[in-house]
C-alpha cells in the first residue's frame, strides 16, 4: 500500500514538472519579445504579463471547491487539458489584443492545478503533508528554473521562432494531460456523488461559509497572502536596489537572486519534514521572525559576500513559513472542504503577491525609498506573525 501511496506521489511530482515547465516556458523568456513582434501598444505590456495571473484570483478556490464534490481528478483534467491546449493558440496569434486573451485562456491551467494537487496531497499523506507538498513544490520549481534555460536555447538555435518554441511548450502541456489521463486513479472516497448543479452550487457555497466562519483559516491565510506580498516585493524591487544602489553587475545580480531560489527549493522538503515532526506553528513563527531582521537589514548592506548570507536567508525563512502553510490549513477543516482550503490559500497567495509590487513601488516612491520599502515589509511580517500567535489556531479532531 505504501509503495502505492508512493508511486502516485511522484506521478503528481512529474505532472506538476511538465506543467509548470510548460506555462513558465509560454512566458520565460519568450513573452516580451514576442509581444513586441506583435506591436503591441506599451501601455497593454503589462496586461500582457499580468493576463495569466488574473484567474488566479477568479478560480482557484471555485475549483478546488468543486474537486471535494466531483473528485481530484475530473478538475485534474480540466487543468492539464488547459496546460496541453493554450500553447497550440499561441500559433494562431496575429493582434496583441488576441495574445491576452491566450495568456488569460493560459492562466487558468495553473490557477486550478496547483490547490487542487496540494488537496490530493494532504488527502494521501495526512501523516506528512509538509514534507510532500514542499517535495511537490520543489518539483514544480524545478520545471520552472528549467524554462527559461530550454526555451532561451530554443529560441537560440531557432533565430527567434515563436512557433517552434510554443510547439514545445504544447509537447510539455500535453504530457502532463497524458500522465493525469492514463496514470492518475481516483480514490472512490475521495469522489463524492454528483447530484445536479443546483445541490453541487449549494455545496460549494456552503462550504465557503464554513471556511469564512473559521477563525483559523483566515488567519493562516492572512500569513499566506503576507508572505507572497513580501516575496513578490522582493522579487522584483532587490534587482533594482541591487542595480542602482549596491552598483553590482548583471551576473552578480543574478547569483545573488539565484542563491535565494535555490535556497528555497533545497530546503522547503526538509523544513516541511520539521513542520510534520514538531508542528506547524514553530517554523512559521521562527520563519517569519528571520525573514523579518534579515529585510531590515538589506538596505544597509553592500557587501557582495553579505548580500547572498543575507538572500539565502530570506529564502529559508520564506521556505520554513510555506511549507507550513499548506498543510495547517488542511488540518483546520473536515476531510470535505480540504480542496476548498487550498483553493482559498491560493486565491490569497495570489492577491499577496499581486499587491506586494504595486504597494511597495508606491513606497519606494517617498523620501525613505529602500529603507521605507525593506522596512515596510519586516512591519507586514511582524504584524501577521503576532496576529498568528494570538490567534492560538488548534487542529481539528477528525473521527
Amino acid at each position: 500500500m505504501k509503495n502505492v501511496r508512493d508511486s502516485v506521489f511522484w506521478i503528481l511530482c512529474m505532472m506538476g514538472l511538465f506543467a509548470i515547465l510548460s506555462s513558465t516556458m509560454s512566458k520565460n523568456p519568450v513573452l516580451k519579445p514576442f509581444a513586441a513582434s506583435l506591436e503591441t501598444p506599451e501601455g497593454f505590456i503589462g496586461l500582457v504579463a499580468s493576463a495569466s495571473t488574473i484567474p488566479g484570483m477568479l478560480v482557484s478556490l471555485p475549483a478546488a471547491s468543486l474537486s471535494d464534490i466531483l473528485g481530484r481528478r475530473r478538475i485534474l483534467l480540466v487543468s492539464t487539458f488547459i496546460f496541453a491546449s493554450a500553447p497550440f493558440l499561441y500559433l494562431l496569434i496575429t493582434a496583441w489584443w488576441q495574445l491576452i486573451l491566450v495568456r488569460f485562456y493560459h492562466g487558468f491551467a495553473t490557477a486550478i492545478f496547483v490547490p487542487v494537487i496540494e488537496a490530493t496531497i494532504a488527502e494521501r499523506f495526512p501523516t506528512k503533508r509538509g514534507e510532500r507538498i514542499s517535495l511537490f513544490s520543489s518539483a514544480t520549481a524545478v520545471g520552472r528554473g528549467i524554462a527559461p534555460f530550454l526555451g532561451g536555447y530554443i529560441l537560440f538555435l531557432t533565430s527567434y521562432s515563436y512557433h517552434v518554441l510554443y510547439l514545445a511548450v504544447g509537447i510539455a502541456g500535453a504530457t502532463a494531460f497524458v500522465i493525469t489521463l492514463l496514470f492518475l486513479a481516483e480514490r472512490k472516497s475521495s469522489a463524492a456523488y454528483y447530484s445536479g448543479t443546483k445541490e453541487t452550487t449549494r455545496r460549494m457555497f456552503r462550504g465557503w461559509f464554513e471556511l469564512a466562519k473559521n477563525r483559523g483559516i483566515l488567519v493562516v491565510s492572512l500569513i499566506q497572502a503576507s508572505q507572497y506580498y513580501v516575496y513578490g516585493a522582493v522579487e522584483f524591487f532587490l534587482v533594482g536596489y541591487l542595480k542602482e544602489t549596491v552598483k553590482l553587475d548583471p551576473f552578480s545580480i543574478g547569483i545573488i537572486m539565484g542563491c535565494q531560489v535555490v535556497a528555497l527549493i533545497v530546503a522547503r522538503p526538509f523544513m516541511g519534514r520539521v513542520s510534520d515532526k514538531t508542528g506547524r506553528h514553530i517554523p512559521i513563527v521562527v520563519g517569519s521572525s528571520i525573514s523579518c531582521l534579515l529585510l531590515l537589514a538589506f538596505p544597509f548592506s553592500t557587501q557582495f559576500m553579505t548580500l547572498i548570507l543575507l538572500s539565502v536567508g530570506y529564502g529559508l525563512g520564506f521556505a520554513m513559513v510555506i511549507s507550513s502553510t499548506s498543510p495547517l490549513i488542511s488540518e483546520l477543516v473536515p476531510a470535505n472542504l480540504v480542496g476548498a482550503s487550498m483553493g482559498f490559500l491560493s486565491t490569497m497567495m495570489d492577491v499577496g503577491q499581486t499587491l506586494g509590487p504595486i504597494v511597495s513601488g508606491v513606497i519606494l516612491t517617498t523620501s525613505l525609498q529602500y529603507l521605507g520599502l525593506f522596512s515596510s515589509l519586516s512591519l507586514l511580517l511582524i504584524l501577521s506573525g503576532v496576529v498568528f500567535v494570538l490567534s492560538r489556531i488548534t487542529k481539528r479532531r477528525r473521527v
